[in-house]
C-alpha cells in the first residue's frame, strides 16, 4: 500500500493477549524488528462464577519471557479494562518501561501506581492527539477519538511492512460534551496513505444504527431531577467524567449540591477537576460526613455501585446498611450507566431492594440516562469507509460482536477472507502488506485473589464444588502397633445436609467408614494413603446414595 516495504526487516507480528472473546482484559502487542510495543494492559472484573477472585488479568507469560524486548506501552484511554493490569505487568517485567498516554490517562495511571510503591519509578510520557511519537523502531500517530472518558485516542503504527491502526474504544459522537469529536479527518489522511491492518473496537458491532450523543443524557437527567423532591442518588462509572459533568450541571440548575461517594469516584473527580476536565465549584461540594446537616432536597449524591457490587455505596444504601445515608419514600436513584453482561442479577437485586424501601429508580431501560461509548454498526461502517483497510481484525468484544464486525467490514469492501476473527493468544503476521495467521502463543486467564498471584481454574473448580455440594471431613485414628482402628471415626460436614436427622445420618456415615476400614487388610491399614482413599470412596458412595450429591471429602488419618 502506501509505505515502502523493506525485505531486509523481519515481518511485523501482532499478538492478542486479551480482549478477544470477552469484554475486558484488553491487551495486544506489535513487534517490529524484534522489538515489542504493548497496546493497552487491562483487567477483567470477575462475575459470580469467579468465587473469591478480585481481578482477572491477561496471561503474559510469553511476553515476560521476552521481557528485554519490550520497548514501550501505549495506552488508548484511562478505563481499567485498558490500564488496570499495568502495575502487575511492570512488576513481572521487573523494570521501568516507557508508558505513553494522554494527560488524563496518565493521571489515572499515576494514581494506580501510587499504591505500588515497590515498583521502579514509572516512566510516564504524555502524548497529544494530532501528533506523532518516534520511539525506535516505532513511529506512532496519535488520533483523537471520543469515548465515554475524555482523552481517548487511537494509534496508527507505521512499520516497514505497512500501516497498522488500532482504534482503542471509539464512538463517532459528533457533539461530545468536551467539544472534541473523533478526528475523522485525521483518519481520512491515514486512509489516503493506506491502511494495511485495522484493529477496531467491536463492542457494539451487533447494534444497528448510530449511537446517540452523550449530550442526550443531560436532558434525561434534567427531566428526572425536575420531578424529584427528596434525596437524589446518581450511580455512574467513576471514570465517566463527561457523564458526571452533565450531572453536576443539571444539579446546579436545581440548586443541588454534590456529594461524591466511593473511593474511586472521590479520587477520579479530584484528578479530573485538578486537570481541568471537570468544571464545578468545589466550595459547593458536601462531604459525606456532613450530609445530615443539610436538607435532603438540596443534595445530589454521585456514587459508584451502578453494577450492584456487594459492598459498594449504592448496594449498602439499597440494603439499609450505609453508615451515613438512608433511602426511603420520596428519594430517587438514577442508574446512569450500562448494564455489564454478567451483572444483571446483582443490579436487579439492588433495584428490588430500593423499590422495597419505596425509592423511585430510573435506569437505562426506562429513560435515556445512558448512551454507549462504543460505535454501533452504522458508525463502524463510516469508520471502515474512511480508512479503507486491506485487512481487518475485530477486537474488544465477545465472539458475537466480532462476527458482526466481520460482516460490517465485508459490507464496506473488505474481502471475507481478509477479515480475521481471532482469539486470545492468536498471532497475525504482516509481510509486505499481506496479513496471515502465525503460530499462537500460550495464554489463559490469570486470577488474582488478594495476595495470591494466580489461584487458577483448578482452585475455582474446588471453590465452586464446595459452594454447590459442601464439605465432609472424616478423622480416622489408627493404632500403629497392630494397625487397627483405635477409636470410632469422627465425621463432620458443612453445607451437605441440614435438619433434625443430621446426627443420625452422620452416625450411619461413621459406621460405613469404620466397617470399610475394618475390612481392609493389615498391609493396607498400615498405608495412610490407602486408608484415605478408602474413606473417600466409601463416603462418596454414601453421600451420593443418601443425598444425590458428592461433597468435597477431606480424609484425615492420625496415629494414636
Amino acid at each position: 500500500m502506501g509505505e515502502v516495504r523493506s525485505a531486509d526487516v523481519a515481518p511485523v507480528e501482532v499478538v492478542f493477549l486479551g480482549g478477544l472473546g470477552s469484554i475486558g482484559r484488553n491487551m495486544a502487542t506489535i513487534e517490529v524488528d524484534g522489538r515489542i510495543a504493548v497496546v493497552d494492559c487491562g483487567v477483567l472484573f470477575p462475575d459470580a462464577e469467579h468465587l473469591g477472585v478480585d481481578l482477572i488479568l491477561p496471561d503474559w507469560r510469553w511476553l515476560v519471557a521476552r521481557g528485554d524486548d519490550v520497548e514501550a506501552v501505549f495506552l488508548t484511554h484511562g478505563h481499567l479494562d485498558h490500564i488496570g493490569a499495568l502495575p502487575y505487568l511492570l512488576r513481572d517485567l521487573d523494570r521501568s518501561v516507557p508508558v505513553y498516554g494522554t494527560r488524563l490517562t496518565l493521571a489515572f495511571v499515576a494514581s494506580i501506581l501510587r499504591e505500588w510503591p515497590e515498583l521502579p519509578a514509572p516512566d510516564l510520557r504524555e502524548i497529544v492527539p494530532g501528533t506523532s511519537v518516534d520511539h525506535d523502531p516505532f513511529t506512532v500517530e496519535v488520533v483523537q477519538v471520543s469515548h465515554s472518558i475524555p482523552d481517548g485516542c487511537a494509534f496508527a503504527f507505521t512499520t516497514p511492512h505497512g500501516t497498522i491502526v488500532h482504534t482503542g474504544d471509539i464512538k463517532l459522537d459528533q457533539t461530545p460534551v468536551d467539544g472534541l469529536p473523533t478526528d475523522l479527518a485525521h483518519f481520512a489522511r491515514i486512509g489516503d496513505r493506506g491502511v494495511d491492518l485495522l484493529l477496531a473496537d467491536s463492542t457494539n458491532a451487533d447494534v444497528p444504527g448510530h449511537v446517540p450523543s452523550e449530550r442526550t443524557v443531560g436532558a434525561a437527567i434534567r427531566e428526572a431531577l425536575s420531578q424529584a423532591d427528596g434525596l437524589v442518588v446518581v450511580a455512574s462509572f467513576a471514570s465517566h467524567v463527561h457523564r458526571i459533568q452533565q450531572i453536576l450541571d443539571e444539579a446546579e440548575t436545581f440548586g443541588r449540591r454534590p456529594v461524591f461517594v466511593g473511593r474511586s469516584m472521590v479520587n477520579n473527580m479530584a484528578i479530573a477537576r485538578e486537570l481541568g476536565y471537570l468544571d464545578f465549584d468545589p466550595d459547593r461540594e458536601v462531604a459525606m460526613a456532613d450530609v445530615e446537616r443539610h436538607d435532603r432536597s438540596e443534595l445530589i449524591v454521585v456514587s459508584t455501585g451502578s453494577q450492584g457490587e456487594p459492598f459498594s455505596a449504592l448496594s449498602l444504601m439499597a440494603s439499609g446498611d450505609h453508615r451515613h445515608l438512608e433511602l426511603g419514600e420520596g428519594d430517587l436513584v438514577i442508574l446512569a450507566s450500562s448494564l455489564i453482561p454478567g451483572n444483571e442479577q446483582a443490579v436487579f437485586r439492588s433495584i428490588n431492594n430500593l423499590a422495597r424501601r419505596g425509592v423511585d429508580v430510573v435506569h437505562g431501560g426506562i429513560a435515556s440516562v445512558h448512551v454507549s461509548g462504543h460505535a454501533a454498526a452504522d458508525d463502524l461502517a463510516i469508520l471502515h469507509n474512511v480508512l479503507e483497510p486491506e485487512y481487518v481484525v475485530p477486537v474488544h468484544g465477545e465472539h458475537r460482536h466480532m462476527m458482526a464486525h466481520r460482516r460490517i467490514a465485508v459490507a464496506t469492501g473488505c474481502p471475507w477472507e481478509q477479515v480475521l476473527v481471532c482469539e486470545d493468544g492468536d498471532r497475525v503476521v504482516l509481510t509486505d502488506g499481506v496479513v496471515t495467521r502465525g503460530e499462537p502463543v500460550p495464554t489463559s486467564h490469570v486470577y488474582i485473589d488478594g495476595l495470591l498471584p494466580d489461584v487458577g481454574p483448578a482452585m475455582l473448580r474446588d471453590r465452586r464444588r464446595l459452594g454447590e455440594d459442601g464439605i465432609c471431613i472424616a478423622v480416622v485414628t489408627i493404632d500403629p502397633r497392630d494397625a487397627e482402628r483405635a477409636a470410632d471415626s469422627v465425621i463432620t460436614q458443612r453445607g451437605v445436609v441440614l435438619g433434625e436427622h443430621v446426627d443420625e445420618l452422620l452416625g450411619t456415615a461413621r459406621a460405613a467408614v469404620d466397617e470399610a476400614i475394618d475390612r481392609l487388610s493389615r498391609a493396607r491399614r498400615e498405608d495412610t494413603t490407602a486408608v484415605q482413599r478408602e474413606v473417600v470412596q466409601t463416603l462418596g458412595r454414601f453421600w451420593k446414595r443418601e443425598t444425590g450429591r458428592r461433597p468435597v471429602i477431606l480424609p484425615v488419618v492420625q496415629e494414636l
